[in-house]
């Protein structure tokens, strides 16, 4: 005699369940992540203008060569994977290649970094004034690149074994020690920017050494090797390929919009860098929502389940809708309320104003691009993704560059932006809605 399947209603509400479960502590990571940059900016611009300068460069050349590595954070998928198959031991040995692969690639980048961090600096624009203090921080802090890439893939493991409870708690003891750590090495030991540098350092490595304890501690509970396996190491190098590509694309779609803002004019850069800063703000909450989405999916598809995995797709998609919903209204709303705590110039406001009713009305969009771009992450469909991407790039592009050519101001600048995401949308749903994504087993 077989089950009669659940109500509706009730598997919506195991999904809503699962999903609140792992999104909410995912954002509080995904939040306290950026407050590194933050407290070394508060630490150091005490210092002076020059060393807050500084940092300013190091800093964007730091995330730039970590960003690119992102794609370690998505072992997500695979370990997700098998442990709906029921192979925990498989599942940490897939998470182990990774973090053996963030090693080598943090250790490369180190090697490239530590020579060249002058001429680095010198091309990045920094002053005469500010290349000094950029070279040390930059040199210092590059020490710590193997460990941040060792977090990026030890993060992606926990959260494919169903766990962002630990990446929380991990990224809340990084902070609190990182902001410890810079004040007494800034100020009690005087070491002025270097002890910001080494204090960011320390608590990476101190991140990367929770992580590993708890990994460890898993491998050798469920009799997983902990020896670098080359193949495992090569496989998980060539699926971050694609994701590697996408990522790529994404930031010069971020890179062009800076861009074509820096040509409009001086109050236009500026709200572009504050709409800028808002639009990641909230891209937070609804990561938080894709990244439950990518563990969800991608353990339902190693359990061979293609209709839980439908039906989670679907109640995500639900739940990005809602939550692009809330922060729409709630920017459109508080629009008037927050721009004067970022700038007092009129000349700022007035597009700035106008640019956030733009990003407010997308919202729903964003959700739902969120979402989808989990949903097909977690099916461990990368190469859709990257070429999904790159078109997208094609097609903003040209519009994005021809706003300052044809008059069009930041707001225009901000539709073209929305142009973007609505193709993401479209792209990422018709790849759903063909059901293509949906490959059942340990592996795809």
């Amino acid at each position: 005699m077989t089950q009669a399947p659940a109500p509706p209603r009730r598997t919506g509400r195991r999904h809503d369940r699962e999903i609140i479960a792992l999104a909410l502590p995912a954002f509080g990571s995904l939040v306290a992540e950026p407050l590194f940059v933050m407290v070394d900016s508060a630490v150091i611009g005490h210092l002076g203008t020059p060393q807050l300068a500084g940092l300013g460069v190091a800093a964007a050349l730091l995330t730039t060569a970590v960003s690119v590595f992102v794609f370690l954070a998505y072992a997500t998928t695979a370990v997700a994977r098998r442990v709906g198959a029921g192979d925990l031991p498989a599942a940490i040995r897939q998470g182990m290649d990774g973090i053996w692969l963030a090693l080598l690639l943090g250790a490369a980048v180190i090697t490239a970094v530590l020579p060249t961090a002058p001429w680095l600096v010198e091309v990045f624009g920094a002053s005469g004034t500010a290349a000094p203090y950029a070279t040390t921080y930059l040199r210092i802090s590059a020490l710590g690149i193997p460990a941040m890439l060792v977090v990026l893939a030890a993060t992606g493991v926990l959260r494919g074994l169903q766990d962002t409870r630990t990446p929380l708690y991990v990224a809340v003891g990084g902070f609190s020690a990182n902001a410890a750590l810079n004040i007494g090495l800034v100020y009690g030991a005087g070491l002025g920017i270097a002890g910001s540098a080494w204090g960011t350092v320390l608590a990476q490595c101190g991140m990367a050494a929770a992580y590993l304890i708890v990994v460890v501690r898993g491998a050798r509970r469920h009799g997983a090797t902990l020896r670098p396996d080359a193949a495992g190491i090569r496989a998980s190098a060539q699926a971050g390929v694609p994701l590697l590509v996408r990522t790529l694309s994404l930031r010069a779609v971020l890179m062009i919009a800076t861009a074509v803002a820096a040509r409009l004019g001086d109050a236009e850069i500026a709200a572009h860098q504050i709409v800028l800063t808002l639009w990641s703000l909230l891209a937070f909450a609804l990561d938080a929502i894709a990244i439950a989405g990518q563990a969800i999916i991608g353990r339902y598809l190693g359990a061979g389940d293609r209709d839980g995995a439908r039906a989670a797709c679907r109640r995500m998609v639900e739940w990005g809708i809602a939550a692009g919903l809330v922060l729409g209204v709630l920017v459109a709303l508080a629009r008037p309320l927050f721009i004067p705590l970022f700038t007092s110039d009129p000349a700022v406001q007035g597009p700035l104003l106008s640019t956030l009713l733009v990003v407010a009305v997308t919202q729903p969009v964003s959700g739902i691009v969120f979402i989808l771009d989990g949903v097909l992450m977690g099916a461990g469909d990368g190469r859709y993704l990257a070429w999904a991407m790159v078109v997208t790039l094609a097609l903003f592009a040209p519009v994005a560059l021809a706003v300052p050519l044809l008059g069009g101001g930041l707001v225009a600048l901000w539709w073209a932006m929305a142009l973007m995401m609505t193709v993401r949308m479209l792209t990422l749903w018709l790849r759903t809605r063909s059901g293509r994504w949906i490959v059942t087993g340990a592996s795809r």
